[in-house]
């Protein structure tokens, strides 16, 4: 229903817009480029619409204002590692109260017996360790299921995303196997290491570990970052009996779905891992990681790793655990994605889905809007069913539209997909202000 010409047009005259309205970022951006790679820190920050990267000076709370002085409502926030929202005061006290006494010693500190109690209450599992990141704690699990095991593959969810993990930078092509789309150098081709089953499929997962030679599933309880793809009915349960009937540890990541709850869908939904594992938001901001295990993994891990090759057996980091990254989680966990926190976001979720589904639908569009907690994404299509639906429903040219036509007016929306996120600093006005210039861009695309 949307006329391509009309698209191009209207496009066109946005990236007009969004230059006259960026010239500081557009010198910055210039400049970046003598020396950064792509004129960005990292390549994704190439992702964003318009002719260049908004170069930000100040966020706080839910919003920010970029280097033209204009202010946004943020419902990005840094792709959740700032989904407690930006400039918390309680973490950066913590932060320089900790700074000056020491960040890092190789040494535990207090904070680290606070924080994994803290684990254990909203998440359930007992034992705990930390990593810098998500896709480091990823990696370490993957070493652990293989040791304890003795099997040499482990399983991922076609189109999953855990991060930089070689393993799970791969995809169904096919029956095959095959590196994803997009994956830069990759070590070994990942039909070797990984076998790959779609969402929501269970007889798939079952045929695939049957072969006996896969260490753990490694997944998401629903897709995030080739968009929201929500787990059917009875489908996580069935995960669990498949993965304990053929000897196969489960790995969760709730990096992305922390969105669901305080204690992610983990505890939302029952599920019962062998290994858990979350980054981005736990530590305000603060690169920092954690994954936990049950009892039983626990006591075989304490015997594997208490030699004196520990510091050379893959799993470390020599800044890993540090006092500054401990502090940043207590101060985080202590102050905000609580169960109070959530009570707020996620009504604010429930507007957002309710104000973008009455606009498409009150102009006939076939469209769709998923929800996950606090998180919120719209689709110009059905809603999938697995990842590959979801790579397949696709339309870079209307996203790239979508969100040019939101950021020229103040809203920066997730850069990968059409969804937002919620912080305990939004409000509905925000929310009324995305229906806003939703419906006006879905009116800019309908009318002549």
């Amino acid at each position: 229903m949307i006329d391509r010409n009309l698209l191009s047009r209207r496009a066109d005259a946005e990236r007009d817009l969004f230059v006259s309205l960026h010239p500081r970022s557009g010198a910055l951006a210039s400049a970046a480029g003598q020396h950064l790679l792509s004129g960005v820190p990292m390549p994704w920050m190439t992702r964003w619409p318009g002719a260049h990267p908004v170069f930000f000076e100040q966020a706080d709370g839910a919003k920010f204002v970029d280097a033209d002085g204009i202010e946004y409502v943020d419902f990005c926030l840094g792709d959740t590692g700032a989904m407690t929202g930006h400039g918390l005061v309680g973490v950066a006290d913590a932060l320089r109260d900790r700074a000056v006494r020491g960040i890092t010693t190789m040494l535990p500190s207090d904070d680290a017996i606070w924080v994994a109690g803290e684990l254990t209450a909203r998440f359930g599992l007992p034992k705990w360790q930390f990593a810098m990141t998500a896709t480091d704690a990823n990696r370490f699990v993957l070493r652990f299921a293989r040791a304890l095991t003795g099997r040499p593959k482990v399983a991922v969810i076609d189109w999953c995303y855990h991060g930089t993990v070689d393993e799970t930078l791969a995809v169904l092509d096919g029956d095959r196997v095959v590196s994803r789309p997009g994956a830069v150098g990759p070590a070994f081709d990942p039909a070797l290491t990984t076998r790959v089953v779609p969402f929501n499929d269970v007889e798939a997962l079952d045929a695939a570990l049957s072969h006996g030679d896969v260490a753990c599933l490694l997944m998401e309880p629903a897709l995030t970052n080739i968009g929201i793809v929500l787990p059917e009915s009875g489908y996580m349960e069935a995960v669990r009996e498949v993965t304990r009937r053929h000897g196969v540890m489960l790995v969760i990541d709730e990096t992305h779905t922390i969105c669901a709850g305080p204690g992610g869908c983990t505890a939302a939904w029952g599920l019962e891992p062998d290994f858990f594992v979350i980054g981005k938001p736990i530590a305000g901001g603060v690169p920092a990681a954690v994954y936990g295990m049950t009892s039983e993994v626990a006591s075989q891990l304490e015997t594997l790793m208490s030699g004196h090759s520990v510091d050379v057996s893959g799993v470390g980091g020599t800044l890993t655990g540090n006092a500054l990254a401990m502090a940043a989680i207590r101060a985080t966990l202590s102050t905000t994605l609580r169960e109070e926190d959530f009570a707020r976001m996620l009504p604010l979720a429930t507007a957002w889905t309710d104000g973008v589904r009455d606009a498409y639908t009150a102009r006939g569009l076939p469209w769709h809007v998923q929800q996950l907690g606090c998180r919120a994404e719209y689709w110009f299509s059905p809603p999938p069913r697995n990842g590959a639906d979801a790579a397949a429903a696709g339309d870079p040219e209307l996203d790239s539209y979508m969100h040019l036509f939101a950021l020229n007016r103040g809203i920066l929306l997730t850069p990968f997909h059409n969804m937002a996120l919620f912080s305990p600093f939004h409000t509905m006005a925000d929310v009324d202000r995305h229906t806003e210039v939703f419906a006006a861009a879905l009116d800019s695309l309908l009318v002549p």
